[in-house]
């Protein structure tokens, strides 16, 4: 298992936390929503994929590992944990979190009690032909995504015009881009959008948690 950064209390419902592709699980982003859950008496475990605990070690910029690696390494932990939790990240990692899920795996499926997703990468910045959506209608536990409504990655606009099968419990954060961060001229503030954020998935995790 990797080196993981715990936040919260020794017992209640665990959250394990995945960063996205270029931020590691101790920046700024990840630190403040782990902080408020905690708060809440939610459990959550950061940690780092390989090639980032790697970049960490020698300092050299490398790209993700490949997204089947990266999905077998969020399920094997899930499986060393051996005990329900909830899963999600940052863009990438929330992605990652919800292919997991999406697996015909009745294991992982008896572990997985919701998925949450942070900024939800529908598509590669500038080809929203290239969508990210097909395997979300295969996730059987509870998915919830709070999203900017003028994210590059899947703005509101482009969103309700996908054809999603699968139930989702959603936050839309007005004038937020992919860090939840508002434009000056909007009158939001993107601690105001973290705040809600973070009461939000406690509202997903604690009524569905079986700690």
């Amino acid at each position: 298992m990797p080196d993981f950064i715990f936040d919260g209390p020794q017992h209640g419902p665990i959250f394990l936390f995945a960063h996205g592709a270029g931020a590691d699980a101790e920046s700024a982003f990840m630190a403040e929503i782990a902080k408020g859950l905690a708060e809440s008496g939610i459990r959550v475990a950061r940690f780092n994929f390989p090639y980032m605990q790697q970049r960490l070690v020698d300092g050299k910029k490398r790209p993700p590992n490949r997204a089947p690696a990266l999905v077998d390494f969020y399920g094997s932990l899930i499986k060393d944990f051996n005990q329900p939790v909830f899963i999600g990240g940052k863009s990438m990692g929330g992605r990652i979190a919800s292919m997991v899920a999406a697996q015909q795996d009745a294991e992982l499926n008896h572990f997985i009690q919701g998925v949450v997703c942070l900024g939800y990468p529908f598509h590669p910045i500038g080809k929203p032909e290239k969508l990210r959506i097909e395997h979300l209608e295969d996730i059987k536990a509870p998915l919830m995504i709070a999203q900017g409504t003028r994210d590059k990655l899947g703005t509101q606009e482009e969103v309700a015009s996908y054809a999603l099968n699968k139930e989702v419990n959603w936050l839309w954060l007005e004038d937020g881009d992919h860090d939840f961060k508002p434009r000056v001229k909007s009158g939001f503030k993107q601690q105001s959008h973290l705040n809600t954020v973070i009461n939000k998935i406690v509202s997903f995790i604690k009524p569905a948690s079986n700690t």
